[in-house]
């Protein structure tokens, strides 16, 4: 998708005198615009159905497990985590990132 952008860099830093290291700038942003619209077009095709996955997964860990709740579910009829939340929330002015990150 990105190949003209390629080789049009390619040239100008074959044909550009390495004293003008500017002057293939736009070619090389043309480039990088051009790769950041294929990774997003790449990206919606990966995830399209990412919710239909994710529900199957779900469904068939709660099958292997013998549950019939989903683990967000499971987490939030545990009282010793919500426990621990809450305290590290307590802790650390209400956030739960200083947790992880610290």
């Amino acid at each position: 998708m990105c190949q003209d952008q390629i080789e049009a860099l390619k040239e100008c830093h074959a044909t550009t005198s390495k004293v003008r290291f500017w002057a293939c700038n736009e070619l090389k942003f043309a480039m990088d615009r051009c790769f950041k619209m294929e990774k997003q077009e790449l990206l919606k095709r990966i995830n399209a159905d990412a919710e239909e996955k994710r529900k199957r997964e779900d469904e068939a860990l709660r099958e292997a497990m013998g549950r019939k709740e989903t683990f967000e579910e499971f987490l939030m009829n545990d009282k010793t985590y919500l426990k621990e939340m809450e305290d590290a929330k307590k802790v650390n002015g209400g956030s739960y990132r200083k947790t992880a990150f610290s």
